[in-house]
């Protein structure tokens, strides 16, 4: 999931900075329940409207901001088109270089809004050492804990997907070892070592909460010989192939997940932090339209699961679709703007 690598995240430094999400989010094989999507969530008004035709925000002056790796780049194109459907005059700022730049651009004034995830809210910017368990608990504590120290509001509810770490395996792998989870992974590890080889970036090997982490609380213990250290930008591909690793460690909504045919593990124990994507506005400027933008970026972020935010990343990192395409198609098919 490119988008994690760029987040400076504390995870996401473990590693590299990409540019591809995050499987789901939270891995692929349990999406949060901070945010599951609606079956109404998207859809055209009863008028038979688009829900951006249903707001007004006419007289509205907004600057849109983003981070530089693609998942920033759709996503902040989707609140640019769909602030300007809705009637704002918006301002692209998109493709600010990381995190505490384009908070910074926040907090200043330079933007007005920008979609951020949970953990790095959490860890990064409000400089918590532990996260919290748990899609929606995390939510609510960043949210809570952001607008008292700081006025910036977290638009509820945030998005299901979720670029966090994640362990994936190629198919070969999860057919013939039926493995879904960690805890199968764990149990492959300890039960047939020889076919549990993992491929991640260096840094990840030897942190607390990297693969020793995670080893302690699943219970198993990988030998050196079956970890191997790749650049990350080799990772996907080493696994694909099974070559030299049947599993890898990857970040979830990465377009490289669904390029190269991998199945997401989940985390069943719940190890890696959530890094949930939501909006993120200073208070004022939301309390200036405050319906409108829950109703918008509401059915917005009902929208955006792990699967969602893949394919996108995906269409725009493997298909070379420009991010503005990748945009607009996602909220015209999802009834939020007119096609």
């Amino acid at each position: 999931m490119q988008g994690a690598g760029s987040k400076t995240l504390v995870w996401r430094s473990l590693l590299v900075c990409l540019a591809v999400v995050a499987a789901g989010c939270g891995g692929s094989g349990g999406e949060p329940s901070a945010s599951g999507a609606s079956e109404a969530a998207g859809a055209p008004s009863e008028g038979g409207g688009a829900v951006a035709e249903t707001v007004d925000l006419a007289g509205a002056s907004l600057t849109v901001g983003s981070k530089e790796f693609t998942e920033q780049l759709v996503l902040g194109q989707i609140a640019l088109q769909a602030l300007e459907a809705a009637g704002a005059e918006v301002t692209d700022q998109t493709g600010l270089t990381g995190t505490p730049v384009v908070r910074e651009a926040l907090e200043t004034g330079e933007v007005d809004l920008y979609w951020e995830y949970t953990g790095t809210g959490w860890i990064n910017i409000l400089g918590e050492t532990e996260p919290v368990k748990g899609s929606e608990e995390q939510f609510d504590a960043v949210a809570e804990a952001d607008l008292e120290a700081n006025g910036i509001k977290w638009l509820a509810p945030p998005a299901a997907a979720n670029n966090t770490y994640a362990f994936a395996a190629n198919s070969q792998a999860v057919e013939e070892f039926g493995v879904e989870s960690i805890s199968d992974l764990a149990a492959l590890a300890n039960d047939n070592p020889e076919a549990a080889t993992l491929c991640t970036a260096s840094e990840f090997i030897t942190r607390d909460d990297g693969l020793p982490g995670v080893e302690e609380l699943y219970g198993f213990d990988l030998p050196d010989a079956n970890v191997a250290q790749l650049d990350f930008g080799l990772v996907y591909a080493s696994v694909a192939d099974a070559d030299p690793c049947n599993f890898a460690v990857v970040f979830a909504t990465d377009g490289q997940v669904l390029a190269n045919d991998l199945t997401v593990l989940e985390d069943d124990k719940g190890f890696f932090p959530t890094y949930n994507i939501a909006m993120t506005m200073k208070e004022e400027t939301y309390e200036e339209n405050a319906e409108a933008y829950d109703t918008l970026f509401g059915a917005i972020a009902e929208l955006i699961t792990n699967e969602e935010m893949t394919q996108m990343n995906a269409a725009v990192d493997v298909d070379g679709e420009s991010v503005e395409d990748v945009a607009a198609e996602f909220l015209a098919s999802n009834g939020i703007i007119s096609e």
